[in-house]
C-alpha cells in the first residue's frame, strides 16, 4: 500500500468514531419528499373532484375545500407539486411581498372577469413547507383550512393571471386556474402532470436508505470537485476490473469517477439496521482492491450507519482494502472530495 493511499485509509476504530450511525438530517428530507408522491397518486381523484365541483368564487372554492374529506394541507401540496412551485419559489414570493403586492391585494381573471383577494396572512416571517403543513412528516398530520392557506392556493391558483405583470412573471407557473370552469381540460391537465410527476420518482417506494445515500453522495461529488473534464457515472464500471470468470462482465461500482486513462470507484453503504449487503461488499472487497490497485485506479467507500457497524468485521475489510473510507457527514465528505482531487491531480 503506497503512503498516497494510507492517508485517506481509516481504521475500524477510526471510521466507528466518525461516523453519523443514523440518519442525517439530510438524508432525512429527502426520504420524506420522496415518501409524499404515493399519497399524492392515491388522492389525485380528491383533489381533481374539489377544482371540478365549478365554484365562481374563491369563497366557494374555500367551502368545498373544508367539506371535502381531503385535508387543506394535502390540497395545497397538490397544487404545489403539480405547479412546480414549491418551497423556494413561495419564500421568495413571501420576501419580495411588499414589492410584488404593494396594497396586500392580488387582481386575477377567473371564469371571464376580474376578482380581487386581499391577503390575510401573508407575509409571514418565513413561509416553510412545515409553516404550511406540506412537508414529508408534516403532511401525515390534516389541517383545516387557515387563512394562509387561503393565501397560497390564491397565489397558486391564479398567479400567471394576475393583473400585476411583475407579479405574474414571478407566478408563471402558477396556471392550473385557468381549467376550473373547464372540467375534461381540467382532468385531462392534472391526470398528465402526474403522470410526469410518477416517471420522476418511479421507484421512491422502494429507495432504501442506501440507494438515497449514494445520490446524495453524487450530488455532493458533483457540486465540490470542480476538476476539468471529470466524468461522474452512477452504477458504472471500470475496463479490466471484474469479479467473475468473465472478463467481459465487469464490475459494477455505485459510482465511477474518471478523467482521461484515471479511475476511481466509490461504494456507499449507509444501512441504520443490519443486513447482509455489507457482507457482500467485503466478500469482494480483497478482490476488486486488488485489481483496481494493480492497475493504478483508485477504491473508497463511504460507510455509516449503525447497522453497518454491528457487522465489524465486514466493515474491517472494507477498510483494509480501500484506498479512502469515510464517514456519512458533509465533513467526511470533503474528505473524500481531497481524496479524489490529490489523485486527479497527480501526474
Amino acid at each position: 500500500m503506497s503512503a498516497f493511499s494510507t492517508h485517506y485509509r481509516r481504521t475500524l476504530e477510526e471510521l466507528d468514531a466518525l461516523a453519523s450511525k443514523f440518519w442525517p438530517k439530510e438524508l432525512s428530507d429527502i426520504e420524506a419528499n420522496l415518501s409524499v408522491i404515493p399519497i399524492l397518486l392515491e388522492t389525485q381523484d380528491q383533489f381533481i373532484s374539489i377544482l371540478k365541483v365549478g365554484a365562481r368564487d374563491l369563497e366557494a372554492l374555500s367551502n368545498v375545500i373544508s367539506s371535502s374529506t381531503l385535508p387543506a394541507n394535502l390540497f395545497v401540496k397538490h397544487l404545489v407539486v403539480l405547479s412546480d412551485f414549491g418551497g423556494e419559489m413561495l419564500q421568495r414570493v413571501n420576501s419580495e411581498f411588499h414589492a410584488l403586492f404593494p396594497t396586500r391585494r392580488i387582481e386575477y381573471l377567473w371564469n371571464g372577469k376580474t376578482c380581487s383577494h386581499t391577503f390575510r396572512a401573508l407575509p409571514v416571517r418565513a413561509l416553510t413547507n412545515d409553516k404550511l403543513g406540506i412537508s414529508g412528516k408534516k403532511l401525515l398530520r390534516e389541517q383545516p383550512l387557515t387563512g394562509l392557506h387561503r393565501d397560497v392556493i390564491v397565489l397558486l391558483l391564479f398567479g400567471s393571471v394576475c393583473t400585476n405583470e411583475n407579479a405574474a412573471a414571478v407566478l408563471a407557473k402558477c396556471e392550473i386556474g385557468n381549467y376550473l370552469q373547464r372540467p375534461e381540460v381540467l382532468e385531462r391537465y392534472v391526470r398528465q402532470r402526474y403522470i410526469w410527476v410518477s416517471r420522476i420518482t418511479a421507484g421512491s417506494q422502494s429507495n432504501t436508505l442506501g440507494q438515497i445515500a449514494q445520490r446524495f453522495v453524487e450530488e455532493f461529488l458533483k457540486d465540490h470537485l470542480k476538476i476539468e473534464g471529470l466524468k461522474i457515472t452512477k452504477n458504472g464500471t471500470i475496463s479490466g476490473i471484474t469479479h467473475s470468470d468473465d472478463p467481459n462482465r465487469l464490475t459494477t461500482f455505485d459510482l465511477v469517477i474518471s478523467r482521461g486513462a484515471k479511475h476511481a470507484a466509490v461504494e456507499v453503504s449507509f444501512q441504520v439496521t443490519t443486513n447482509s449487503v455489507i457482507e457482500r461488499k467485503a466478500g469482494q472487497a480483497r478482490s476488486r482492491f486488488e485489481q483496481i490497485n494493480r492497475a493504478g485506479y483508485r477504491i473508497a467507500y463511504v460507510i455509516d450507519g449503525a447497522g453497518n457497524f454491528q457487522r465489524s468485521s465486514a466493515v474491517s475489510t472494507l477498510c483494509s482494502f480501500s484506498h479512502c473510507n469515510v464517514a456519512f457527514t458533509r465533513s467526511e465528505l470533503e474528505v473524500l472530495c481531497r481524496f479524489l482531487d490529490d489523485y486527479f491531480h497527480r501526474s
